[in-house]
């Protein structure tokens, strides 16, 4: 099979070159820690400038297609800013996307590996893109220190992003963009102090320097030790980040460095649900009943290098690359229970090395063709990534462990003998995977700028290999690829209104066909889910709404008449809203709702036809509120409460999880001491203590339960120099 190459995007760059003054944040309010504003990915544009309110961003990136205002924009995202991510004290992504109603957050299959799930369908992270690019962050948690945004994208996108590395792509997906030097200096200094003696320290150095300041850095590192609000639970992490970045004029330059280790001491497990049993009540959220000798850990270096250069008016070319090494070894005891709460324990232990490369080329131009505009982007990725792996069990059937949730009981460790895969001191290959894909796209701009409308197509190459875990012999190999179109409008009647509609497309590898089936070992081409959407959005100057309804196919493999196809689908169908912005003076809001049906269709021999998909609620409620407190200069009080209805842990739907219903409080305060400024915040998270399981699965097809953190107090001061 021919491979792709950087050839037409070469051609492209030609092409379009012979064919803003950088935006910052604004909208601060006065009582808000002050937040630097700066570009984060070496472009001209820089950041989309803040809503009304600082808790949103007006834009964000669309993949190839650059940085796009909310209202041009013919999908649905949110882009969240660091001014949120400080005023909440959000320790990682997942704290950030509590406020979003699209998301919800699980857990990865066996681990302790931070998972979205976005109108249904997982994002794990693997999958989080670091200012564009694929697989450059540690893949169980990514600390908030590093972040000057995180920006959700709702919605397929193998078109805009490529094939996610992770299987993602089909709901949703996550950027996060890194910090960059303001023009303003900073230094800052951060401790806090959590329920169960977490302790945290931190520091965030930014500076601008030379000639007509181009040059810039930014240092952040931070610290985390201690307990948490879980029985015997502990937590380490260390954290340090290097951003720098060059103005140059006509060609901009970039680069980060990022340093991550976080070790879990006794973190408490998922929880299976024994077949045939109803899902166990919840047990009391703050006990623990993982065993002492479970542990977590991960340490992940990573880089990256951007540039951008002006090849002439309205001509930009661009060039990113990145890598990532990183290593895991976990403990871990995997748990299932009854309805009773009864409970069995086997221990797995695993370890990983991973060595990711990832870059991208591409161009953009503006130019017009009598009274049309065009926008047009031309980019090639690559993708590269070297998994080692090894694992060993203990007895998982008759020596496996007695426990209770609501009663646990603390055994010997166990020996990991019973069942093991690869040398646990030298893990050999056991994957590579291998993305590359070249992408073109045209935005025609008609009736000055009132209707846009946005066509392109990816073409995507996908390369898997699998490795014995003994032997390192290859045991199997995956090499398809697939064209992926995009067509998008949006129509704006009035200049605060958009309506917008989309189709879109995500991609996963193929599957191959397995089981007592005639056409055993087939590979199957990439699998494609298609996407149609419309919407609207609404810009009252302070205060915005978005609506979306939407629908996404996702096929599904199924076997009719012994033969192995992608004769199922699970079809999820749904209705988004989102509030956003500042609707009076010193109230700032932040929520949504969103309404899934998530079906299960042309199931096999139809036995779960009809019925909804694993850890999928029907509802999802968002609402956020952070108010200055009148006649308190410097005060804010901060509140925020989250529904997410019933879900089901096994795809016959007798496995039924209760619906829960989380309110966070907090308070914030800031006064000027001399020359600088201080910022006391205190949260409380699950104020009234609600026990309940926060998720039921995550991945595809596994209905493994979440335990909620109990009520969690965290305090910190900021002193800024």
């Amino acid at each position: 099979m021919s491979k792709p190459s950087l050839h037409p995007i070469a051609l492209a760059v030609l092409v379009l070159a012979s064919s803003s003054a950088a935006a910052q944040d604004a909208g601060a309010e006065p009582i808000a820690t002050v937040v630097v504003s700066a570009s984060a990915d070496a472009s001209a544009a820089g950041l989309s400038r803040a809503y009304s309110g600082g808790q949103v961003a007006r834009g964000g990136r669309l993949g190839l297609l650059g940085n796009v205002d909310i209202m041009d924009t013919p999908f649905n995202a949110t882009n969240y800013t660091q001014q949120l991510i400080q005023d909440q004290q959000a320790q990682g992504v997942a704290d950030v996307l509590q406020n979003d109603p699209a998301v919800r957050v699980a857990r990865g299959f066996g681990n302790f590996q931070e998972l979205y799930v976005i109108r249904g369908f997982a994002v794990n992270s693997d999958d989080l893109a670091y200012n564009g690019l694929y697989g450059l962050l540690p893949r169980q948690f990514v600390a908030a220190e590093l972040l000057e945004r995180v920006e959700v994208f709702r919605g397929a996108n193998a078109f805009l992003n490529g094939a996610a590395p992770g299987g993602g792509g089909i709901g949703g997906s996550i950027n996060l963009v890194p910090k960059r030097a303001g023009n303003a200096a900073l230094t800052s200094a951060s401790a806090g102090i959590e329920s169960g003696g977490q302790k945290v320290a931190a520091v965030d150095i930014g500076r601008r320097f030379g000639p007509d300041h181009r040059a810039g850095i930014r240092v952040n590192a931070v610290r985390r030790d201690g307990g948490t609000a879980v029985d015997r639970e502990e937590r380490e992490l260390a954290v340090a980040s290097v951003g720098l970045d060059w103005n140059g004029g006509n060609y901009r330059l970039s680069a980060d460095v990022g340093y991550q280790d976080q070790e879990l001491t006794a973190p408490r497990t998922s929880v299976s649900v024994a077949a045939g049993s109803a899902a166990p009540a919840a047990p009391d959220a703050s006990r623990n009943f993982s065993q002492p000798w479970t542990t977590s850990k991960e340490r992940d270096t990573f880089g990256t290098l951007r540039g951008e250069l002006d090849l002439a008016k309205d001509t930009v070319a661009w060039a990113a690359f990145g890598a990532r090494s990183g290593d895991e070894s976990n403990v871990l005891n995997n748990t299932t229970a009854n309805a009773t709460g009864a409970a069995t324990m086997y221990r797995f232990d695993n370890v990983r090395e991973d060595k990711v490369r990832t870059g991208e080329v591409g161009v953009r131009t503006k130019l017009r063709t009598g009274t049309v505009g065009h926008s047009v982007s031309a980019t090639a990725s690559t993708f590269s990534a070297d998994s080692r792996n090894a694992y060993a069990m203990s007895d998982f059937g008759a020596g496996a462990i007695a426990t209770n949730l609501y009663a646990p009981r603390d055994a010997a460790l166990p020996a990991a003998t019973f069942f093991t895969g690869g040398r646990m001191d030298a893990p050999l290959t056991t994957s590579k995977t291998r993305l590359s894909s070249y992408a073109v796209a045209d935005t025609l701009a008609f009736a000055q700028e009132r209707v846009l409308l946005t066509v392109g197509l990816r073409h995507q190459r996908i390369e898997d290999t699998s490795y014995l875990y003994d032997t390192g012999r290859q045991d199997s190999h995956y090499e398809r690829s697939r064209n992926t179109p995009v067509a998008a409008v949006v129509v704006k009647p009035l200049r605060n209104l958009s309506l917008y509609a989309n189709y879109i497309e995500g991609l996963q590898k193929g599957q191959v066909a397995a089981g007592d089936v005639v056409n055993i070992g087939q590979t199957f081409a990439p699998t494609v889910s298609r996407q149609k959407e419309i919407g609207a959005k609404y810009d009252a100057g302070t205060v915005g709404f978005t609506a979306a309804v939407f629908s996404t196919a996702q096929p599904q493999a199924a076997i009719v008449n012994r033969v192995f196809g992608l004769n199922g689908e699970q079809r999820n169908r749904g209705l988004e809203l989102t509030l956003f912005g500042q609707p009076v003076k010193g109230l700032r809001v932040l929520g949504g709702l969103t309404l899934l049906d998530a079906e299960q269709r042309r199931t096999q021999d139809g036995r779960t036809d009809g019925n909804d998909v694993i850890g999928v609620p029907r509802t999802q409620l968002n609402l956020g509120a952070d108010w200055d407190v009148p006649g308190v200069p410097g005060l804010a009080l901060t509140g925020r409460v989250n529904h997410t209805s019933h879900q089901y842990a096994d795809a016959a739907n007798l496995q039924r999880v209760p619906s829960w219903t989380r309110t966070d409080l907090g308070a914030r305060y800031i006064a000027r001491v001399g020359e600088r400024t201080v910022t006391l915040r205190a949260r409380i998270d699950n104020a009234f203590d609600r026990d309940y399981w926060a998720s039921a699965g995550g991945y595809p097809g596994q209905g493994y339960l979440m335990l909620a953190a109990p009520r969690t107090l965290v305090v910190s001061g900021t002193l800024e120099f």
